[in-house]
């Protein structure tokens, strides 16, 4: 048990009950504790398997590779539309957790399994190219080797991103805010990480 994980859980404003019965749950099936992105993270031979996490309007077990996880009960959920990989098994109230406890369980063996046997995802690291990105890629050979520079997920980010909006407008509106971040060889969301350390 990681001390870091007890603080978390004594001052869990959401939760906190639910998130002790599933990090009893976890604890029980033989991974390790740690504590990252300021939440419990459990690990099989340093390789992350699931996080338990509070929402506002649930908790959750969020496996790192669900996408491989059979899923016989039909009880994950992507936590976003463009999620690749991670599942979440959602919980709104401790009698579900007690009730669902051997569906848990038989989900964490199968994770550990998927470990074991060194399974990967396939992630795909592209998405739709927008014609306004595009347009200013062709433009300026600077940005054009940013761009090309960035890591697979920082490109796909955005990309994503800049596809977002409906109209053209709004397209090149942010394709123009991020042109600096993307000629500094940053990604989307790297200035508010660093905001919050």
């Amino acid at each position: 048990m990681n001390p870091n994980v007890d603080i978390y859980l004594e001052n869990a404003r959401i939760w906190p009950n639910e998130l002790r019965k599933l990090r009893e749950i976890v604890l029980g099936c033989g991974l390790t504790e740690d504590f990252k992105w300021r939440q419990p993270c459990y690990t099989f031979d340093s390789r992350i398997v699931l996080i338990i996490s509070g929402f506002k309007e649930y908790c959750v077990l969020a496996f790192f590779k669900g996408a491989l996880l059979k899923d016989p009960e039909g009880v994950l959920v992507a936590p976003g539309e463009h999620s690749q990989a991670v599942r979440q098994m959602r919980f709104t109230s401790l009698s579900e957790i007690a009730e669902r406890a051997p569906v848990v369980r038989a989900y964490i063996r199968e994770a550990i399994a998927i470990e074991q046997a060194g399974l990967k995802i396939k992630k795909n690291p592209t998405a739709p190219m927008p014609e306004e990105f595009q347009r200013k890629l062709d433009e300026n050979p600077a940005l054009k080797a940013a761009f090309a520079a960035l890591t697979a997920g920082r490109r796909r980010a955005y990309l994503m991103h800049f596809a977002q909006p409906k109209q053209s407008k709004t397209r090149e509106a942010r394709i123009e805010k991020c042109i600096g971040q993307i000629l500094d060889g940053k990604g989307l969301e790297d200035d508010y990480r660093s905001m919050r350390k």
